[in-house]
């Protein structure tokens, strides 16, 4: 087995963002299953019909689970997978935009935003941190 050693005097630049892209890993992966587990449930609580077909939104939920991969290896070795938090950015403003369409049309009802605070507004700002001082260049090999 290798060992690995770490040089502890070379500092972390990462440390602030790590918690949070395990967390964000945790969160859509627990908010993906539990979509395509219950997927009528939110509408429930919004007090809104659920749409048909239900797999619709079990289709979201799956992809929102999937985001969890690339939130997991963002937090383990956020140098090699800077250029993940662009595909997360995507997501993160295209939900609320897509919101706003859905409601100025009266599409949805404005309760449904509250979907949109914990899986895209709680993580902007910190995503957009992380974005503009790591991954700006991220195909970039030197420091």
């Amino acid at each position: 087995m290798t060992r690995v050693t770490y040089n502890h005097r070379v500092p972390d630049v990462y440390r602030v963002y790590r918690p949070w892209f395990y967390a964000a890993a945790i969160y859509n992966a627990l908010w993906g299953a539990f979509v395509v587990l219950f997927p009528s449930a939110m509408f429930a609580w919004i007090g809104m019909a659920a749409p048909e077909p239900i797999a619709m939104f079990q289709v979201v939920g799956m992809m929102v689970g999937v985001y969890s991969i690339g939130y997991y290896l963002l937090a383990k070795d956020p140098k090699r997978y800077c250029g993940f938090i662009w595909v997360g950015l995507a997501g993160k403003m295209l939900g609320p935009i897509g919101l706003l369409w859905a409601v100025t049309r009266g599409e949805l009802p404005w309760a449904f935003g509250w979907i949109n605070v914990g899986n895209d507004l709680i993580w902007l700002p910190v995503f957009w941190l992380f974005a503009l001082k790591f991954a700006r260049h991220p195909l970039r090999t030197d420091d």
